[in-house]
């Protein structure tokens, strides 16, 4: 209420350094202690050769603990619609690391115009009754495996930070069980296939504390005003606070930036401020079994570098792929995945010929700049577009 009124046009005080002061300071407060909900995608046009594309979201698939969503492109020009129908199919699958999938809203817009685009859409763990089961890390490879099937034989997958863990493995499993339905291409980014080539503090945290420990101090019951009541997980303001210490100065100055744009009045800057942040801040929790799980596996046992990754029983063995072109991406300055890590993926896929492998080290960027932001459009982008067509080469 302070902070309406303070920025009412009626009010003298207003209008003054003082007035501008402790309003931006009230402003910042309430960001700081509010709820962020869950973003839209908002993502209902795109364009090929200039020419205007329609853009619907559709639920295709639905779990209890995710959804598949398809962003089906109409065009008004037959001609057009011929030519997009032929476009490769991507499946785009999101880390279950507490940030929603509209935080890769960036990444499917860049696609759009020349892929037929999927997403996977984790719920919120909260919102998940316990009368629907658990979920841990070998039921999210099971539901890829599941999906991969489900999307067929041309599908090309992009996995981002932690599911480059999981799509390794339902990628290594397919190969082995179901050759047929393995995917054209998969491109691994900023993901922690090999967390022993660089030591940062995510790893260093993750890997010297016991999963008694995490399980004491990081996992919470939700309470019973939500569907979820009961669950536990590790909440998604927990795991914010968590990724946002191991770079607390970056985001104080982003915070001394946003107020001086208050005070002074740009309005722009301080939008592009909030949209930021109203994205960064908007978490969910994930379940306690599927956190535990991958901690112990990727950053504990390290199974998959060490080749005893076991899937329901059954090995797990990246030799299996044979006809799945592989795409590593890193960045440079990325302190949660640090180069090494997923170029890993490479050395562990040995039956592949050298002219089904690539890796990228983009200059300059941190972890979310791989897949978000100027370089990720610009550089990271195209060079996809490139692999899936070079390794799609029926597509048009």
């Amino acid at each position: 209420m302070a902070q309406q009124t303070l920025h009412s046009p009626f009010l003298p005080i207003a209008h003054t350094d003082a007035g501008r002061t402790l309003a931006a300071g009230l402003q910042i407060f309430e960001r700081s202690t509010c709820s962020y909900v869950k973003p839209a995608f908002g993502l209902t046009k795109t364009k090929f050769r200039g020419e205007p594309i329609n853009v619907e979201e559709h639920i295709v698939h639905s779990t209890p603990f995710c959804n598949l969503i398809h962003f089906t492109r109409t065009a008004g020009n037959p001609e057009i619609s011929e030519h997009i129908s032929k476009d490769p199919k991507v499946l785009i699958v999101t880390p279950m690391s507490g940030h929603f999938a509209t935080l890769m809203r960036g990444t499917v817009e860049a696609m759009l115009p020349s892929h037929d685009v999927y997403i996977t859409d984790w719920v919120d763990a909260k919102m998940v009754p316990l009368t629907s089961g658990y979920f841990d890390l070998e039921d999210q490879i099971e539901y890829l495996m599941q999906i991969t099937q489900l999307l067929g034989t041309e599908t090309n997958i992009i996995a981002i930070s932690q599911a480059s863990v999981s799509v390794l493995c339902a990628v290594s499993l397919l190969a082995a069980q179901e050759p047929p339905f393995a995917p054209r291409t998969m491109t691994l980014i900023g993901g922690p296939i090999n967390t022993q080539n660089q030591t940062v503090a995510l790893t260093e945290a993750a890997a010297t504390q016991s999963l008694s420990s995490l399980r004491s101090s990081q996992i919470q019951m939700v309470p019973l005003y939500y569907p979820g009541a009961m669950r536990r997980v590790y909440p998604g303001m927990m795991q914010l606070l968590d990724r946002m210490s191991m770079s607390m100065d970056r985001h104080i100055t982003e915070q001394v930036k946003y107020f001086q744009h208050l005070v002074r009045g740009d309005d722009d800057a301080a939008d592009y401020h909030d949209a930021f942040y109203d994205e960064f801040l908007a978490v969910m929790d994930v379940p306690e079994e599927f956190y535990l799980q991958y901690v112990e596996r990727a950053y504990q046992r390290h199974d998959l570098a060490n080749g005893s990754f076991v899937f329901r029983s059954a090995k797990v063995d990246p030799k299996a792929i044979t006809e799945t072109a592989l795409l590593t991406v890193e960045g440079e300055q990325d302190d949660l995945s640090p180069a090494g890590h997923t170029r890993a993926a490479l050395d562990l896929c040995t039956s592949l010929p050298a002219s089904m492998k690539q890796a990228h080290l983009e200059i300059g960027v941190g972890h979310y700049g791989v897949f978000s932001g100027r370089k990720w459009r610009n550089n990271i982008q195209p060079m996809i577009h490139k692999f899936i067509r070079t390794h799609c080469s029926d597509s048009a």
